[in-house]
């Protein structure tokens, strides 16, 4: 007698993103942590010229970007300790495109090439976003944050 099993093709992915910078010498980190069931994907890099918030960013595009090679189909939800990508992406985008990429103060919106990579691949997976309390015992966020500041240029 043979046994099948059932690959769950639905099962939720979880990715958790974090970025670091050391902010008055421009160099950054970014790292992330998949989960999906007992699995775990580990990835991070490092830049110059470079701030926190873009470092927050790349975390959230290079998981994304590595979730829709792997399981397209599948829903994501990411986590981040980054009020600025979660609010960003949930909340200001919207009204940001409709301005042409402009602020609530007529402004050009900082950072538009990355949030304009990171929109693409909202719209092209099932994602929702939750804001996680940095620094306050998530196993996962913290691993992530390790991750990034390990990446850091030296």
């Amino acid at each position: 007698m043979t046994t099948t099993k059932t690959i769950n093709v639905t099962e939720t992915n979880y990715a958790y993103t974090d970025g670091a910078c050391i902010t008055q010498e421009k160099r950054g980190g970014w790292g992330f942590v998949l989960a999906r069931g007992e699995k775990r994907l580990k990835r991070s890099g490092g830049e110059l010229q470079t701030t926190s918030n873009r470092m927050e960013l790349t975390a959230a595009i290079k998981a994304l970007e590595e979730l829709q090679k792997r399981y397209p189909d599948n829903p994501v939800v990411v986590y981040s300790d980054s009020q600025y990508v979660v609010k960003g992406i949930t909340e200001w985008l919207e009204n940001w495109k409709r301005n042409g990429w402009r602020n609530a103060s007529k402004k050009p919106v900082e950072n538009a090439d990355l949030w304009q990579e990171l929109d693409a691949l909202n719209q092209a997976l099932n994602v929702s976003w939750e804001w996680v309390k940095g620094h306050n015992g998530n196993p996962l966020n913290e691993e992530a944050d390790k991750l990034a500041y390990a990446a850091i240029p030296r």
